[in-house]
């Protein structure tokens, strides 16, 4: 297992007390472990989780030829080129029951969506484009459909040996759907990353608690809570910790001994005069970064426990806004990259600015704002107000961030930005 120090010796530049944020990107990737357990679940019960291994099609899916549409099926040979086609029906084909019969030139088959394809048949025209004569036969005018169309081919959607789902990625409605179609009841999967968090400071209250003077309600265990229920971990939420040394230490032994990763909330800013770094470098290998990033500039990470069974830490800032932000930048992708996904960078929306942005190169800024679609057609996104790292009220309002980049300047009314949409976040 490599040293933190051996993994910042990889990063370029690297500088704590001024890493930008693709580069404390960089060296929680090379952190963070994988879990390695793996178990086997019913498909109905693996929606979210992640795939250990590749499933490869044991069949192939659809298993024959089959019509893509209510209509009639015949030989593309049997179309009149420039002029209508006249067929005679020999017989009709149902989805699950195949017309076996033999269909001459000059007929067609009428078939129903899904059916098989009867032999030597190649060709579907839709029940809509065509009309029946009073002797029977059916009449295609011209145009209207090309050899090998509305047919669907063995094979088409997977083919016998083809892998159809990776390892790695994180199983979806339509994934379960897919794994149904190949007839497989179980799923080989990793474990549920355990995560363990707490928020830490004398002043915090919990809800039902009275409200001293100087007090405040604890807000951050509930935004994280949030937040980690939409990566489908398991949870142990540890509550608040007062700022004395003996509670923190049992604190931490429990969660770093009940978890796979520990996220707190507070202690970790230059000049705090609580305890919480204190025990962090004392139970583990902890490095406290200053990230070239606004909100969310102070953060510890590393990893704490006996040898045997270490925790990724993270420690994030107090700020409620400030802690959403460092989530979504850096610990929502150690997650799932510990729970054995492949995380793929969250969208960015190009979204014009209603209004100008002021903003210093030398930094990553993520601020808060209301994206909405314009009568052109382009998306707009306007700033939710006062920016504070404090005011949660600017999070609950906007359907998302706004980033400025590292080199990024000034923004002027009419630029666009890169927006991170709130909605779809795993």
């Amino acid at each position: 297992m490599s040293s933190l120090q051996d993994i910042a010796s990889c990063i370029s530049g690297y500088d704590p007390n001024a890493l930008p944020v693709a580069q404390a990107r960089e060296f929680i990737a090379r952190l963070v472990p994988k879990v390695q357990a793996i178990e086997s679940l019913a498909i109905r019960s693996a929606l979210g989780r992640v795939l250990a291994r590749d499933v490869v099609s044991a069949i192939d899916v659809p298993s024959h030829d089959n019509s893509a549409m209510d209509g009639f099926a015949l030989r593309g040979t049997d179309l009149v080129d420039g002029a209508e086609t006249l067929l005679f029906v020999a017989g009709t084909g149902f989805a699950g029951q195949q017309f076996n019969g033999v269909v001459d030139v000059g007929q067609c088959v009428r078939i129903m969506t899904g059916a098989v394809m009867p032999n030597g048949l190649d060709t579907v025209v839709p029940q809509e484009f065509t009309k029946t004569n009073p002797d029977g036969r059916v009449r295609i005018p011209a145009g209207v459909v090309r050899t090998g169309d509305n047919r669907r081919l063995r094979g088409e959607d997977l083919a016998r040996g083809e892998p159809a789902l990776v390892a790695g990625r994180i199983l979806s409605p339509a994934d379960l759907g897919l794994l149904a179609s190949l007839g497989q009841a179980e799923v080989p999967v990793y474990r549920r990353l355990r995560v363990a968090f707490f928020s830490t400071g004398d002043e915090l209250r919990s809800i039902g608690e009275p409200l001293d003077e100087g007090c405040v309600y604890d807000s951050n265990r509930y935004t994280l809570y949030g937040m980690l229920q939409r990566l489908g971990v398991e949870l142990l939420d540890m509550g608040v910790v007062r700022d004395e040394p003996a509670a923190l230490e049992t604190a931490f032994n429990q969660a770093a001994a009940s978890a796979d990763a520990v996220i707190t909330s507070g202690g970790v800013s230059v000049g705090e005069a609580d305890h919480t770094k204190q025990i962090m470098a004392q139970l583990g290998e902890v490095l406290f970064w200053k990230i070239a990033m606004r909100p969310g500039r102070p953060m510890a990470i590393g990893r704490i426990g006996e040898p045997g069974h270490q925790a990724m830490l993270f420690g994030l800032p107090g700020n409620p806004v400030a802690v959403m932000v460092t989530f979504y930048a850096f610990v929502r992708d150690a997650l799932l990259a510990m729970s054995g996904a492949t995380p793929e960078p969250m969208p960015l929306l190009r979204a014009v600015s209603e209004l100008p942005l002021r903003k210093k190169p030398g930094r990553t800024e993520y601020q808060r704002g209301i994206v909405s679609q314009a009568p052109d057609g382009r998306w707009h996104v306007r700033i939710t107000g006062a920016q504070g790292s404090g005011i949660l009220r600017s999070m609950s309002q906007a359907n998302g961030m706004v980033v400025l980049h590292h080199e990024q300047g000034n923004v002027n009314a009419g630029d666009l930005v890169d927006v991170i949409p709130f909605n779809g976040l795993i």
